[in-house]
């Protein structure tokens, strides 16, 4: 029995940073019997039952979540209460809102086979020959699917409308403007979106709140759905999903927030390839990440991009990468494999302190969710890679785990990195492997409640918001 405790406390205190960096010893929370050969049989059963007691009381006074206060992902025994996630209903949308795209899964990319990214509930083909069983080849455009398979099964979930305080519409929007792209007139390009926002509105449970207490779900960046009116930006974006005045007040996560326009815009981490249905895979997985060598400065995972502001920073990049020994990179371009081996790309950023993370075709990118899962700190080229995005899931100080460097001291990497001392880098990487539960997609098929990841986190933050606005509308109308 004090084995087991032991060890079960250990392993919980595996979920704070500084709790696996610490070099203290655990010190046992109850005081070894010593064999005493003199002792009375009455005497040892006194003991035990004494210790017993103790041990009951114990876990009932100092539940694991109150153990360990400066936790980064808090670890609790019992959500049974959904710890202030507000009972949620998922609409049964008609299926050409979701099923249906998915059977289109041939024709949703004119450049890859997009098929076998949707299946297992989104997760896509499973890697375990290289990794565990709880990792897949998951395309980083399908949250929504993604969202939808964890939402389904989640404790908090009401199946009564009435008892609702959340409403999840759960159209694939991804899908949908993965396979809209293509389509030249606008009016056709836009008809499944004009057609969820006409289902919404006839809902009474929509009309109530004007959609406040209601969320939608994209698995692609905000742009792609924010095509301007303006006839020389007309073919920006995929349609007009977003620019519906009906939705003004609806929430909106997305992969990518528009940072100006974007108020009912929240960042949604990017899909990563772990997958974990239990806390002990994250503790696993942690102390893997944890036990890394890196012997490389920093790393960079990407390619080169059009000719664009962005572009010219990536090109910064992979030159002083190319000609330096302190750096690894896996180039992304058109007939290479490496940057779509889940196992490559990992074992790259698990071997460098800091990964490179310049903005792409737009702001933000996978491999930024990719190298925190890896324990590698990033670096970034810009605010809107990240601290304007993703306020629910990263801490509000940049600095305590990320770095952000400027276009003169972008010119220069390797010097700027190699003066940051190693107590830094170390306090650096603990705050990152911190982050991972909450930024994961746990398996859509997991029941336990030990930890929450990006949809937990997603849903409590959505209630708070909720309980805000509705009660701003409260008091709007007392004072009319």
């Amino acid at each position: 029995m004090a084995s087991r405790i032991k060890e079960r406390e250990k392993q919980q205190s595996q979920f704070l940073p500084t709790h696996i960096y610490s070099k203290d010893k655990d010190k046992p929370p109850y005081t070894r019997l010593r064999c005493i050969s003199t002792v009375s049989k009455k005497s040892i059963i006194i003991s035990s039952l004494l210790i017993l007691i103790w041990i009951v009381l114990y876990f009932n006074l100092f539940p694991i979540s109150s153990r360990n206060p400066n936790t980064t992902q808090t670890l609790t025994q019992d959500l049974s209460a959904c710890d202030g996630i507000a009972p949620f209903y998922i609409y049964d949308l008609p299926s050409r809102f979701t099923t249906d795209l998915v059977d289109r899964c041939q024709f949703l990319n004119i450049y890859v086979d997009t098929c076998p990214h949707v299946v297992n509930q989104g997760l896509g083909q499973p890697i375990t020959d290289k990794l565990g069983p709880s990792w897949y080849g998951t395309n980083e455009f399908l949250s929504d699917m993604l969202f939808h398979a964890r939402a389904k099964n989640h404790p908090c979930r009401t199946h009564d409308i009435d008892q609702a305080k959340l409403f999840y519409v759960p159209f694939y929007a991804g899908l949908y403007a993965s396979f809209a792209f293509r389509e030249s007139n606008h009016t056709l390009r836009d008809q499944l979106a004009v057609e969820l926002v006409s289902y919404l509105s006839s809902l009474p449970t929509f009309r109530k709140h004007g959609g406040r207490d209601h969320f939608l779900v994209v698995g692609r960046t905000s742009w792609d759905f924010m095509r301007m009116s303006d006839p020389n930006n007309a073919d920006f974006g995929a349609n007009r999903l977003l620019y519906m005045p009906e939705l003004d007040d609806v929430a909106v996560l997305t992969i990518e927030r528009h940072p100006w326009e974007g108020k009912n815009q929240f960042g949604l981490p990017y899909p990563s390839y772990f997958h974990p249905k239990t806390a002990d895979e994250v503790i696993t997985w942690q102390e893997q990440v944890l036990k890394s060598k890196r012997p490389n400065l920093y790393a960079f995972v990407g390619g080169t991009h059009v000719a664009s502001e962005k572009a010219a920073v990536r090109a910064e990049i992979m030159r002083q990468c190319s000609a330096s020994k302190q750096c690894v990179q896996v180039t992304c371009e058109t007939g290479t494999i490496g940057c779509y081996d889940p196992a490559k790309v990992l074992d790259t950023l698990r071997g460098a302190q800091f990964c490179l993370q310049p903005p792409g075709l737009s702001f933000t990118r996978r491999s930024t969710f990719d190298s925190i899962l890896a324990g590698c700190i990033p670096v970034f080229f810009s605010e809107h890679s990240a601290q304007t995005q993703y306020e629910w899931y990263i801490p509000k100080e940049a600095s305590t785990w990320s770095l952000l460097l400027g276009q003169e001291k972008a010119e220069r990497i390797e010097e700027e990195l190699a003066k940051i001392p190693i107590e830094e880098v170390e306090r650096m990487r603990k705050e990152v492997i911190g982050m991972i539960p909450r930024v994961t997609y746990k398996h859509p098929d997991s029941t336990e409640l030990g930890f929450r990841d990006a949809v937990d986190e997603a849903l409590l933050q959505l209630t708070k918001r909720v309980e805000r606005l509705l009660q701003q509308e409260q008091t709007a109308v007392r004072v009319d």
